[in-house]
């Protein structure tokens, strides 16, 4: 295992982190934190990259006590218990949200189709379909899917390696943990319903493939837009994702957590 990464706030850039505890809900502090829309009490979500794209501007991290700061695109940090804290999202975002702990009970989020978005562009008017989150989770979290999300090395190199610019920047992928791999190709995708093992305690199922929405296409802190880290997959990796729909680009895997425990970087994952 290469790489550990949490993201405190929903759709925020995240943090790398050394070690981590993972319990049934995945790594400790990951995805706490998420902004609600005012207006619809919808999750707001880069998925739908019109309305919430510059929420990727922002960065997240947590310290040891669990507090969390978000610096902005200019340098300033501010915590996310600060008094005005949702005003001053508001004033970025440019329309009135709040930032919670708690998901509201059928918590959900619009996620722009990504063909869509290729086509027409990240400032149209495009058709989203509505998703209730964490389907594949314990309550209490804003994860999309299931509580961990994995990527390998060979996802990220036959990436590079089909992509116009030879380069797979992890981050527009989000994962949470990245496996090195020398299977090569997009390994993941013959992972679904096996048992993994990460160091001396953790066992995670793998319960389905993920599928890639805009998110990877936008600009994410430093990283420019580009728009090849979906086609490539939309070309060259479009399965089925999940029972019942159709193929779609992917890239990675979702993992439930069948026995908690710590996990470090550089710990050995295993077929158990």
């Amino acid at each position: 295992m290469v790489t550990l990464r949490r993201y405190p706030v929903k759709s925020m850039l995240g943090e790398n982190v050394e070690a981590s505890d993972v319990s049934f809900n995945g790594l400790d502090r990951d995805r706490r934190l998420a902004v609600v829309s005012q207006r619809t009490g919808k999750i707001a979500s880069a998925k739908f990259p019109r309305l919430w794209r510059d929420l990727l501007t922002l960065s997240a991290s947590a310290d040891e006590a669990g507090t969390v700061r978000i610096t902005f695109p200019a340098g300033k940090t501010v915590d996310s218990d600060a008094a005005g804290i949702d005003g001053i999202l508001s004033d970025l975002l440019g329309q009135p949200v709040t930032l919670t702990a708690t998901p509201p009970a059928g918590a959900s989020l619009d996620r722009a189709v990504p063909e869509a978005v290729l086509r027409d562009g990240i400032e149209a008017q495009v058709p989203a379909d509505l998703i209730e989150i964490g389907a594949g989770s314990p309550a209490g979290t804003f994860v999309d899917f299931a509580p961990l999300h994995l990527l390998t090395t060979s996802t990220l190199d036959r990436i590079a390696e089909l992509s116009p610019h030879h380069t797979a920047d992890l981050e527009r992928y989000r994962p949470n943990i990245v496996i090195r791999s020398t299977a090569g190709g997009f390994t993941e995708n013959d992972w679904l319903e096996r048992n993994l093992r990460i160091g001396a305690d953790v066992v995670l199922r793998v319960i389905a493939r993920t599928p890639r929405c805009a998110i990877p296409t936008l600009v994410h802190g430093d990283l420019p837009r580009d728009t090849d880290a979906l086609r490539v997959l939309a070309r060259h990796n479009r399965i089925t994702a999940m029972d019942g729909r159709d193929p779609e680009p992917c890239a990675g895997v979702y993992a439930q957590v069948l026995r908690p425990g710590h996990i470090r970087t550089g710990d050995r994952v295993w077929f158990a």
